[in-house]
């Protein structure tokens, strides 16, 4: 079993709670075992993504929608990135039920060390004690906590393309918080893992894998779909689907959120039960560059980059798929020497033989007529992101034998 990567401390925590619980068993099965099926790479919240409302002593309810189901379910809180502690008074999973409404029935508190309420210290994760709560594949699940002292700097995931509820007070019971302020952003909620037969890819990324231009409570991302028809074929049906996008982000400098090279153990390495891992990321890398000389170096860069994260992932006797570039013509990146980089990466990508298989995004979305845009009806309309058709299109092109054994 592979354990997510967290300070020493936490992780000892989480073990020792996981084998002292008394309602700790076997696996369901012999090939069942602790396996990602959701997880939300974290950030330090910029300002403008900060809540609506004060998180400190209120209840937030955030939704969040699995690929896997299992009959056991264990769940991850983040304070990573916070500038002090913050106090979890409750904490307490539900089927949801369609905007912040939960299924009642359902409901089941959290534990951690079998108490109800903890501290987390900052730059600290903290996995809550092992609770038998059943998991459908492809469902949406309510996790619920409610807050006391809270730091001023927040752990979160600022694209969540589904909406969270916060409201003043103590409402963890509460069959809905429709009158809550909506935001839509997760705070603090890093990881949910279920008993599970199979494996788990984990799809690094930038806004595009974390969906920029995707639906909002459509779960409707490129690796939303492929979840999907991962789950629909009978050769990869026991594989879950680990969104690691991060909208903004870069390969080789921190831009939005840490460095891919930064976050490549913790986001994942270290997920429980990862096999494969797709990579699509490097357009923000080239689209900040001020100069067609300085894009060719952040090209040469990325390749130097991506033989890391290969060797990375092959010293943990995992599989990984590199995914060639976008197109990004006519957007905000679209300035002297950067198709070129782009084509350098895609290039070496295509021919290099370094990675396990290749995933050719571009000759995918590329429009025949002009290369360098997207096809119309894959685009958002920035040019840049796909939009919904185009994320279906981006999943469909993948071969789903990549993922059998």
């Amino acid at each position: 079993m592979k354990l997510r990567h967290a300070h020493r401390l936490a992780l000892a925590f989480a073990l020792a709670a996981s084998a002292c619980a008394p309602h700790a068993r076997p696996a369901a099965t012999p090939d069942a075992h602790w396996l990602g099926t959701w997880t939300s790479s974290q950030q330090l919240t910029e300002p403008r993504n900060m809540p609506p409302a004060p998180l400190a002593h209120s209840t937030l309810r955030q939704v969040i929608h699995v690929s896997l189901g299992g009959p056991r379910i264990r769940v991850v809180l983040s304070n990573l990135f916070g500038d002090g502690p913050i106090a979890i008074g409750a904490a307490r999973v539900a089927r949801a039920a369609g905007g912040s409404a939960i299924e009642p029935a359902s409901e089941r508190r959290l534990t951690f060390g079998g108490a109800d309420s903890l501290t987390i210290p900052a730059g600290r994760s903290i996995t809550s004690d092992p609770l038998d709560f059943q998991v459908s594949p492809l469902s949406n699940l309510a996790v619920t906590l409610r807050l006391g002292d809270a730091p001023a700097a927040l752990t979160g995931h600022p694209g969540s393309r589904t909406t969270s509820y916060i409201k003043a007070g103590d409402w963890i019971a509460a069959p809905s918080l429709a009158d809550g302020a909506p935001t839509d952003h997760w705070y603090l909620l890093a990881n949910v893992d279920v008993v599970a037969e199979g494996s788990a890819v984990v799809t690094l990324g930038n806004s595009i894998t974390d969906g920029h231009g995707a639906g909002t409570n459509r779960d409707d991302r490129w690796p939303d779909n492929l979840a999907r028809r991962l789950l629909a074929d009978p050769r990869t049906q026991y594989v879950s689907v680990l969104n690691a996008g991060i909208g903004g982000n870069c390969i080789l400098k921190a831009c939005l959120g840490p460095a891919a090279l930064a976050r490549l153990a913790r986001d994942v390495l270290d997920q429980s039960g990862v096999r494969w891992v797709m990579v699509l990321e490097g357009v923000n890398d080239i689209g900040g560059t001020p100069s067609p000389a300085a894009a060719d170096s952040v090209a040469t860069g990325l390749i130097a980059a991506y033989q890391q994260i290969i060797a990375a992932a092959h010293g943990r006797g995992l599989r990984i798929y590199g995914a060639t570039i976008l197109p990004f013509g006519g957007s905000f990146y679209d300035r002297p020497g950067h198709e070129e980089a782009r084509q350098k990466v895609n290039a070496w990508i295509r021919t290099s033989g370094v990675f396990d298989a290749v995933v050719d995004f571009d000759a995918i979305m590329r429009d025949p007529s002009q290369p360098a845009r997207l096809l119309p009806r894959a685009d958002s309309g920035d040019h840049l992101h796909p939009g919904e058709e185009g994320y279906r299109m981006m999943a469909d092109a993948i071969d789903l034998g990549l993922f059998t054994p």
